[in-house]
């Protein structure tokens, strides 16, 4: 009896309710009548009744989440949290289904989980358009340096290599995927003096094609699209140097330099010192062109400017860049190539525009001939682009009619940038208006970390539940070091007005060695 009373006072201070009691007329030495009354009740009610048999499972009180105040009740300090597990539904099959999914398609390269509901979430540019969630392939990914769009570009373009397609990245700048290139047994030419070379004017695989094909239709309309690639590179390296675009008299002259450089060549690779001999000899070809009635001195008036930026070209900053043929070589079997142009990133932003552009044109001429050829699927992966077009004015449209790749050609294009305001540096207003064009006609938009500030200029609409989240995406909330960005690894996938798939990607440690872009600075830290 004092037992029992020992445990009565105490639930009463607990303020928990009694326990039942099953065996309390046979463990105690007392009467019924001499029981709490609440315990006598619990007791009375565990003889079930024919009419209810359960009745006893419903006369046991509810314990408090943090267990009884008593001996043996089990009680916590606090209420732990439960342990969350993942399976296939096949392996879970046996358990009771309760199972909620997000609705977004598993198929396609693994980026993450997704943040609300677990779910993996798979991205295939080619599924999505070919199931019609998307209606072409270009692919916009923004956000804050640090936070991952690399590592994001570098998952996408891994995963699609496995699955039978090829990388290609025309102008790494910093180099960074050249490590993962090679990992992948792919190609990275290295370009800048002392390293390979790259003819502005070498057609490349496409030239490597027209030796293939037989005198016809199809011939003529590839020589036409090797010309076409070879002038609108050769204006666009002219208005680096001129800061203008070039005069359509200008053009038209150095068109036909070109074709009368090329005419001269066994393989039909002229070279830039080429074309200025032309240009500087003055054939009655191109008097004629200039329409000058015999005046020789008139011509030289017209061209005195370009041929200035050509001795540029040949003689100035860029000497020994594209001022010979081309050493470098694609492997046609190659599953992944990159132009490694990270020589020249302490160059001025003049001599890194060059590079790009040639690179940029040598690279559609290589998917051209590869399309034609093997056809063969393409990730094409443009970053730091707006470094170069930001040099000079209509390089945008320049750069835009070298590097438009179309869904019928079996490629998506990969742009990536820091932020909208790249495309504000642009220098014209007619640039910035083709570059949001060009972000606006992207079917997928992946985001990072983004200032809440620049969350109103983005080039799709977001609910304000996913504006909030980008911006508590964006910055460090702690001083104390070591501690992880809060955004590192979140995305956020957008495709047309549905509701944005919240992702978060964890890399291997593999990834980490691969996708690593401050190994750099790490290895110097570490030196120091």
């Amino acid at each position: 009896m004092a037992l029992l009373s020992r445990r009565k006072r105490a639930r009463a201070e607990q303020n928990v309710p009694d326990a039942p009691a099953a065996n309390v007329a046979t463990t105690v030495d007392t009467t019924e009548s001499e029981l709490p009354q609440t315990v006598a009740d619990a007791a009375a009610r565990l003889v079930p009744t024919k009419s209810d048999p359960l009745a006893e499972l419903r006369s046991w009180p509810v314990p408090p989440a943090r267990g009884w105040a008593t001996n043996g009740g089990g009680r916590d300090h606090h209420v732990g949290s439960a342990t969350l597990w993942q399976g296939t539904s096949t392996q879970l099959a046996g358990l009771y289904p309760f199972v909620g999914g997000s609705g977004s398609r598993v198929r396609g390269v693994p980026i993450g989980h997704d943040l609300h509901t677990h779910e993996p979430v798979g991205l295939h540019p080619g599924d999505w358009l070919k199931s019609g969630l998307i209606t072409n392939t270009g692919m916009w990914v923004q956000a804050q340096p640090g936070v991952g769009k690399s590592a994001f570009a570098k998952r996408l373009g891994t995963g699609l290599c496995a699955m039978g397609w090829m990388m290609f990245v025309p102008a790494d700048v910093k180099g960074e995927y050249s490590p993962l290139i090679s990992r992948l047994g792919g190609t990275v030419i290295k370009i800048g003096r002392g390293f390979d070379a790259i003819n502005p004017l070498d057609p490349g695989p496409l030239g490597q094609l027209l030796a293939t094909v037989p005198a016809g239709r199809q011939r003529d309309a590839l020589r036409e699209s090797i010309r076409a690639r070879q002038t609108a590179l050769l204006e666009g390296l002219l208005l680096l140097e001129l800061d203008r675009a070039p005069t359509t008299t200008e053009r038209n002259l150095v068109s036909r330099a070109l074709d009368v450089a090329t005419d001269a060549t066994d393989d039909g690779q002229p070279t830039i010192p080429e074309v200025r001999a032309v240009l500087d000899q003055a054939p009655q070809a191109l008097l004629d062109a200039a329409r000058v009635e015999g005046r020789p001195e008139r011509y030289f008036d017209l061209m005195r400017e370009v041929l200035s930026a050509l001795d540029l070209l040949v003689d100035g900053p860029l000497r020994g860049l594209f001022d010979r043929r081309s050493t470098a070589r694609l492997d046609p079997a190659s599953p992944a190539t990159s132009l490694d142009i990270s020589v020249l990133d302490e160059e001025t932003d003049e001599v890194v525009a060059a590079a790009m552009l040639c690179s940029w044109a040598w690279g559609s001429g290589m998917i051209e001939a590869r399309q034609a050829g093997a056809g063969k699927n393409i990730l094409w992966i443009q970053d730091e682009a707006w470094r170069a077009l930001r040099t000079g004015p209509g390089l945008v449209e320049k750069s835009d009619r070298m590097t438009r790749l179309n869904r019928h050609k079996g490629v998506a294009s990969v742009y990536l940038t820091h932020s909208m305001d790249d495309l504000e540096a642009l220098p014209s207003a007619e640039d910035r208006a083709k570059a949001r064009g060009i972000a606006s006609r992207c079917a997928i938009h992946v985001y990072g970390g983004l200032p809440a500030t620049e969350l109103s200029s983005l080039a799709v609409s977001l609910s304000s539940r996913e504006a909030d989240m980008l911006a508590s995406w964006q910055s460090a909330g702690t001083w104390v070091p070591g501690q992880r960005h809060p955004g590192r690894g979140l995305y956020l996938i957008k495709a047309g007005e549905r509701a944005g798939l919240p992702v978060r990607m964890h890399l291997n440690r593999r990834e980490l060695e691969l996708y690593n872009t401050d190994s750099a600075f790490q290895a110097r830290a570490s030196a120091a």
